[in-house]
């Protein structure tokens, strides 16, 4: 076989290769869209927890100490963001369970790309966010927040938060392959909390110490945060909030996804 053809038959083989991942994680992810039917609650709680924290300190708690403007204007984009890092556990939760149910090891058994069952599981917890986020910038909206952005700032903002939503999955899914048992799935979702409100999604760094400010600027949620309303307010952020916002995800994303794969790929051995 010459060179060339050695060549375009390894492009075929890689090829067929990812079509069959492909096809592989779709299947699993209809069979967790398939779960939503049977599990209606956990979906509702799933969209109506942000909701109540945005209502909470929109009106309950309140707060805007050092705000520039209306609190609502920089209350949602930073509720928005702490929505994208909530709710982890119900995917987590979810890979335990298949675990200690011998459902993946059936899986496995299967000629199915490895990862598929994560990557189907990761897919479907995307689409239910989107949910929850097209649902919070409705309530957003009813509670007197309005956008003065573009259509491309709007769906830059839409796509920043999706971005830290994806990579909080995979970290979300790799602390479940190390539990391994659901009920280990709720300790280690406490860590999210401290992620979560350590952050200026709720308050400003200015209003706190010092040193706790700065740690809040450096939490990767702080960045897409601002990012995110800069764009929503329609002055648009500069470059520098925008890289922060889309190399922290993406940076957290290359560590924690080869880790869940090569962690999975090591379950059967």
């Amino acid at each position: 076989m010459s060179a060339v053809g050695a060549v375009d038959t390894a492009r075929g083989e890689s090829g067929g290769k990812v079509a069959l991942a492909l096809s592989d994680s779709w299947t699993m992810t209809r069979r967790e869209l398939a779960h939503w039917a049977r599990q209606p609650v956990q979906v509702a709680v799933s969209v109506v927890f942000p909701v109540m924290i945005l209502l909470m300190f929109g009106y309950l708690i309140g707060g805007g100490r050092g705000v520039e403007g209306k609190y609502i204007d920089y209350l949602v984009p930073g509720t928005l963001a702490l929505t994208m890092a909530f709710g982890l556990e119900s995917t987590m939760i979810a890979v335990t369970q298949d675990l200690n149910k011998g459902v993946i090891d059936r899986f496995r058994s299967m000629p199915m790309a490895n990862g598929a069952v994560l990557v189907g599981r990761s897919v479907a917890d995307m689409l239910q966010s989107a949910v929850a986020l097209a649902v919070m910038i409705g309530v957003g909206y009813a509670i007197g927040w309005r956008t003065h952005s573009s259509a491309g700032q709007f769906m830059a903002a839409v796509g920043l938060l999706l971005l830290f939503r994806f990579a909080m999955l995979w970290i979300g899914i790799e602390l479940a392959l190390v539990a391994g048992k659901p009920e280990m799935v709720q300790a280690v979702q406490i860590l999210v909390w401290p992620v979560g409100f350590l952050s200026n999604a709720i308050a400003t760094p200015e209003s706190m110490p010092d040193w706790l400010g700065t740690v809040v600027e450096w939490n990767p949620m702080s960045q897409t945060a601002t990012a995110v309303r800069e764009l929503f307010s329609g002055r648009g952020a500069d470059s520098g909030e925008i890289w922060a916002a889309v190399i922290w995800p993406l940076a957290l994303f290359a560590v924690f996804f080869p880790l869940a794969l090569r962690r999975f790929g090591a379950l059967s051995k």
